[in-house]
């Protein structure tokens, strides 16, 4: 089966150069049998698009939730689609922890793409060490989902992707238990099945991310294991050699 496999570049690299060079050097070695989801820097993304959008798809980092106006700084989702981006990550735990990002906010940036676009949004959730220690993650992650997706009914909610990052896994070295990633699937399950009162949401993905390599890759995806619908991936996205390996697992 196809799976998502989504790089965040986040604020790198600095010169459009040089993702240049990582995306020539991914085009050589990257397959197509995966769907390989490429988000850099937002100022970048018309360049990279009419270089490599026939080999890669192209998302954003994050959006805002008007569609136009005096709103210095931001884009909008339709400003993304307009350039050919078909996804945008929203509610990225850095976006909420440095930027103060809230499950409001993140509720009415998902409702304008899903209403004014054809955009699918990367609904990022996932609790810190902290509440995890306190066994306070199916609350977090209960808490997330519920509000994100607060007034969005089903229909417009199966082209969502919901990416799980535990905080504490991201960019840390610290993996995540093939047991850890089944449970937060489940879990997830659970709360989407308790919002739309269905057995099973078989539409919506869910995927996994955090210090996610080469090592980890077969046991998250693996249908026999924790059978995520896809990955995604920060920093090691940037490097071609071990980013190829992830990105054409199957």
């Amino acid at each position: 089966m196809k799976k998502f496999i989504i790089a965040n570049w986040k604020c790198n690299p600095i010169k459009a150069k040089e993702g240049e060079q990582i995306l020539s050097s991914l085009k050589k070695t990257v397959n197509t049998e995966n769907e390989v989801v490429i988000c850099p820097p937002s100022v970048f993304l018309s360049h990279f698009l009419s270089l490599f959008s026939d080999i890669f798809s192209f998302g954003g980092q994050d959006c805002f939730f008007e569609e136009k106006g005096a709103y210095t700084g931001e884009i909008s989702p339709k400003m993304l689609q307009d350039i050919g981006c078909k996804y945008v990550i929203i509610g990225h735990s850095e976006r909420r922890t440095l930027f103060g990002e809230t499950d409001k906010s993140i509720n009415h940036k998902i409702n304008e793409i899903l209403n004014s676009t054809k955009l699918t949004p990367i609904l990022c959730i996932g609790e810190n060490r902290e509440d995890r220690v306190k066994n306070k993650t199916y609350s977090i992650l209960e808490k997330q989902i519920t509000n994100a997706l607060k007034s969005i009914a089903i229909e417009k909610a199966k082209k969502i992707i919901i990416a799980y990052e535990p905080i504490w896994a991201i960019g840390t070295g610290v993996y995540a238990t093939k047991e850890e990633i089944k449970e937060a699937k489940n879990n997830i399950v659970k709360i989407l099945c308790d919002i739309y009162n269905k057995p099973l949401i078989n539409k919506i993905k869910i995927i996994y991310g955090g210090s996610v390599d080469p090592k980890n890759i077969s046991f998250i995806l693996s249908k026999n294991d924790a059978n995520m619908d896809g990955i995604l991936i920060g920093r090691i996205s940037l490097k071609p050699k071990n980013f190829s390996l992830i990105a054409n697992w199957k």
